[in-house]
């Protein structure tokens, strides 16, 4: 079992920045893909980016490639989701996911364990 955490949410105005962190207990993510998902108020749970366990290959939505870069450190046994240039439109919780698999897929119902989330706001 994998808990995940996820950190570094909060209030920004358009165009600034934003370093989400996940972090995991109970087993290591290197063996493991990871996603970041999002989910404003209303809406379905949206693909941000993935990135598989070496790290080697990378996956964003069209809606934020170029702003957002996901990274991971597994010596650390975390995640990360820099995000520039942010928008109010980005404004949703985002969650990190891990996938069993070692990849990075799109589909959410891929991911085997998720965290509670974090709060981003965007202000125009």
């Amino acid at each position: 079992q994998v808990q995940l955490v996820e950190s570094g949410g909060g209030l920004v105005q358009a165009g600034g920045s934003l370093r989400l962190s996940c972090a995991a207990s109970g087993r290591t993510l290197s063996t493991y893909g990871m996603g970041w998902f999002r989910q404003a108020p209303g809406e379905e749970r949206e693909f941000v980016a993935s990135i598989t366990r070496s790290g080697v290959t990378t996956y964003y939505a069209d809606s934020v490639k170029g702003r957002f870069t996901i990274s991971r450190d597994n010596a650390k046994n975390a995640v990360y989701l820099q995000m520039n240039s942010l928008k109010p439109e980005d404004t949703a919780a985002y969650h990190c996911a891990a996938n069993i698999g070692g990849l990075g897929p799109r589909l959410a119902s891929s991911y085997d364990y998720w965290g509670q989330g974090t709060q981003v706001t965007v202000s125009s």
